[in-house]
């Protein structure tokens, strides 16, 4: 007896060490939004802060192809702040030459502009002329990025440059997309090293991004870990039907669309690849789960219906692992109390081994703990459904420099803590 319950308490201390802590960066979708991201990796990398794991879709799984294959391995956070700068001077400035070219669209969006002050109160007045200068810029900047693309990320298909190489050009009615996004794989050839995201590769952080089967409707998510990322995955991640962009066929009979359209947070597919080492999430939030104020107007509406769809919803994900965790402790206590308490000689040996088994595939297959979330949230003082295709310098810029006062704030605290 005396001899099984050593053997049993030797292979407890095997089973009962303690796990690693994983660094993992989620990064939500959201077009131009994503350049809130980039700042808050580059706040982590100038604090030395290790991503262990790097999870994104759409815009955010761009973002995280960029820092888990950075061709600048020691600095792949001024990468990636180079590329966002480079979408940005890609940008059409519509203010240059909208009113002799475009005038209908200039008036109307005058028009709108005047309209909307009737108040007397001045100092109101000039609160609802600062609201209502953002949102006709970033109308501007939107009707820029529809009309002219972002030649570093997308071409409008109705360009003139297709019409030898697309066999519809000239049949719109077939067309299922109205922008080739295949030159954002083109830019990132300057980024990422290829040869990084596969498993044998030296990846800065593991790789994680999502998309979603067109014909099925099942979830894709690809792993660095388990196979070779290309410029396929990355396209297929960032294809969002509804900003017009294409599937992509990412093997023989597999059509992929963005991610975003099952979850913007892959948070739960981060566990389910990694569901033994424990956690700190540090989780970027592009869209706000709250705001105070009712939408006042239909504009207001579309925005909050789409801050809904892309908002984080992963308190589940989060509540559920603490769930398993309390179970696994659960049932480590009773083996424990078994191990100490029972007559392992008067138990039949095939019974005992089939616990042991499970006991040690319970202990070191599952039990990942999320330790921590940190919520990194853009914040929205003034609400613009056109606000994730703007891609104007001014902008990129800004929300860079807010992407790294945020994670700065957050990080401060997380030292006071300890």
């Amino acid at each position: 007896m005396n001899k099984n319950k050593n053997n049993n308490k030797n292979f407890n201390n095997t089973v009962s060490r303690k796990k690693p802590i994983e660094n993992v960066l989620v990064l939500q979708g959201g077009g131009s939004l994503g350049s809130f991201g980039c700042g808050v990796f580059k706040a982590l990398s100038q604090k030395n802060m290790k991503i262990d794991i790097v999870a994104g879709t759409s815009i955010g799984g761009v973002n995280a192809a960029i820092i888990a294959g950075s061709k600048n391995e020691k600095h792949s956070e001024q990468f990636l702040e180079e590329f966002w700068l480079e979408l940005a001077d890609s940008f059409v400035d519509w203010n240059n030459f909208s009113s002799s070219i475009f005038p209908f669209f200039e008036q109307m969006l005058s028009n709108y502009y005047s309209s909307s002050f009737s108040t007397s109160d001045q100092k109101k007045n000039e609160s609802l002329r600062k609201i209502e200068e953002y949102r006709i810029e970033s109308l501007r900047s939107f009707l820029s990025s529809a009309i002219f693309g972002n030649a570093k990320m997308f071409k409008a298909r109705w360009l003139l440059e297709y019409a030898l190489t697309d066999p519809d050009y000239f049949q719109p009615a077939k067309w299922t997309y109205l922008y080739d996004h295949s030159p954002l794989a083109t830019t990132l050839e300057k980024y990422i090293d290829y040869e990084k995201l596969k498993p044998t590769g030296n990846p800065n952080s593991r790789l994680i991004i999502t998309a979603v089967n067109v014909l099925t409707s099942e979830p894709l998510t690809f792993d660095s870990y388990r196979q070779q990322i290309t410029p396929k995955h990355i396209l297929a991640t960032s294809g969002y039907p509804a900003y017009n962009f294409p599937w992509v066929e990412i093997e023989k009979g597999v059509y992929a669309w963005d991610g975003g359209l099952l979850s913007n947070t892959p948070l739960r597919e981060v566990i389910n690849a990694s569901p033994v080492n424990d956690k700190r999430i540090f989780l970027v939030e592009n869209y706000p789960k709250k705001i105070s104020v009712l939408p006042q107007n239909l504009p207001e509406v579309y925005h909050r219906t789409r801050d809904i769809i892309f908002c984080d919803k992963t308190l589940n994900t989060v509540t559920m692992s603490k769930v398993i965790t309390r179970y696994l402790r659960y049932i480590d206590e009773l083996y424990q109390m078994i191990d100490n308490c029972v007559d392992m000689t008067k138990v039949e040996k095939g019974q005992l081994e089939k616990i042991r088994r499970k006991y040690k595939r319970y202990k070191q297959e599952t039990g990942a703990e999320i330790k921590n979330v940190y919520y990194i949230s853009r914040d929205e003082p003034v609400h613009s459904i056109y606000e994730n295709a703007d891609f104007s310098p001014k902008v990129i810029k800004n929300s860079i420099r807010e992407g790294e006062m945020k994670t700065n704030q957050i990080l401060d605290e997380i030292a006071k803590d300890k």
